[in-house]
């Protein structure tokens, strides 16, 4: 174990790839309390005297977790621990706790290239329950016949748009359905922002709990097209050959917003949020797991609200959809004891079969699961999705998955920064040399 180990610590010191995850702090510690076959070979072990422990990567469902598993406990005798790590610190906590003798039995990673770390401890799905009860094999981390990991929960994202801001400046949502009118609209709300009383964008914060949104999920954008248009799905060395979309509307978001773009380094992702809660900002870019946040307490419902595609001026955006996708794939430690193992596959398999697992999943966390058993979400975001997508709108896959490392990551970030507080040519040459030559570099290093 400890040689597997060295093996892992030395990949992540090339390919650090940090989960880029939704909401939380980045200075928090870890939050640390309560707790269609199976293959014959997992029908001969028992879990008797196992216990599970998660690892958990999203802090705002840390609650619904430590319910869920104490729901479980209750109900089986089985010991589960959930631990869950700060905002930016996944890969990093992970680190910490699988150098342990009580190591998490069940982890996550963010798809092939966090995989490539930790396959050595991802025990082999193939004949488990949870995996037979997938809706599509394309939900699975796979090599050969080796499932690695499962895809646990669908995501999207895109701009959160509160439509009573809106009509008070004067605009229809449904009309907005490109960058164009995304830009007129931003622009004209900040040209009156005094007699309106709000700004068009909140803060793009780029502090560690904030900066994911925009050096991730909204890099994502100008690879996505630059895969539709070469007909890849992953690459060696990105061309760039969207950035200026990526420049167009990183400039209307900075420009636009609630502060003013140098003083984005020290906004957070709460700052932000908050923005948008206190009716500041008609537009906060962010996912359906915000859902539970922004109508906690009543502070806003369903007719308030509304996701729409974030437009960058590319491709087809009359038909665009949401950013859809995963990022978030369930490993089992295969280091753990044998009867750890299986009450962990247990788990798993009553958290996506069971009335009380998935009725949680849908209902706490908001999760649209891909799971036979799902239960309906009333999430209104994840709603807006499937909306979309029965309108014939084409969802905008999770292509920062291949993105290099999270060094890259980190280096698109800072660029961006920079750039924001000294909007010159130079410093976006900079963002293009970071996205670019970085990847290249990154990506080399990793192979």
């Amino acid at each position: 174990m400890k040689k597997k180990l060295l093996s892992a610590l030395l990949s992540v010191s090339l390919v650090a790839t940090l989960l880029v995850g939704c909401g939380g702090t980045a200075e928090e510690a870890p939050v640390s309390t309560e707790t269609t076959e199976e293959a014959p070979a997992e029908e001969t072990v028992s879990a008797e005297g196992g216990s599970v422990y998660y690892l958990n990567f999203k802090p705002e469902q840390d609650e619904a977790w430590q319910n869920l598993a104490k729901a479980y406990t209750e109900e089986t005798g089985v010991e589960v621990t959930v631990v869950t790590a700060a905002s930016g610190q996944y890969e990093t906590t992970l680190m910490s706790e699988m150098g342990k003798s009580s190591a998490p039995t069940l982890f996550q990673v963010n798809g092939p290239v966090g995989l490539a770390n930790w396959k050595d401890y991802c025990y082999d799905l193939a004949g488990s329950k949870v995996y037979t009860e997938l809706t599509n094999d394309a939900f699975a981390l796979k090599e050969g016949d080796v499932v690695y990991g499962i895809g646990y929960v669908i995501e999207s994202y895109g701009l959160i748009a509160n439509k009573t801001l809106l009509a008070k400046a004067g605009y229809d949502v449904a009309e907005i359905d490109s960058f164009e009118d995304l830009k007129a609209c931003a622009e004209d709300i900040t040209a009156r922002s005094a007699e309106l009383g709000f700004s068009a964008f909140s803060s793009a914060g780029m502090d560690g709990s904030s900066d994911w949104r925009f050096k991730t999920h909204l890099a994502n954008l100008p690879i996505y097209f630059e895969y539709q248009e070469d007909g890849i799905s992953s690459t060696a060395a990105i061309k760039g050959s969207y950035l200026d979309n990526y420049k167009a509307i990183w400039d209307l978001y900075i420009n636009n917003s609630t502060c003013d773009p140098a003083g984005l380094s020290a906004k957070t992702g709460d700052d932000s949020r908050a923005e948008f809660l206190e009716g500041k900002a008609a537009f906060f870019q962010n996912g359906s797991w915000e859902y539970g946040s922004l109508t906690a307490e009543g502070a806003y419902t369903d007719d308030d609200l509304v996701m729409i595609p974030i437009y960058v001026g590319a491709g087809d955006e009359a038909n665009q959809g949401l950013c859809t996708g995963t990022e978030n794939f369930w490993c089992v430690n295969s280091t753990a004891d044998e009867a750890d193992i299986q009450a962990t596959l247990d788990f798993l398999a009553w958290c996506v079969t069971s009335e009380k697992g998935t009725t949680a999943m849908a209902n706490d966390m908001g999760f649209v699961i891909p799971f036979k058993a799902a239960a309906e979400s009333p999430n209104l975001f994840v709603k807006q999705d499937t909306a979309y997508t029965a309108a014939g709108k084409n969802p905008v896959s999770w292509n920062f998955t291949t993105m290099p490392s999270e060094e890259w990551k980190n280096g698109v970030g800072s660029a961006l920064t920079a750039y924001a507080a000294d909007q010159t040519d130079a410093n976006w040459d900079a963002v293009v040399a970071a996205f670019v030559d970085g990847w290249a570099t990154e990506y080399s290093l990793a192979n």
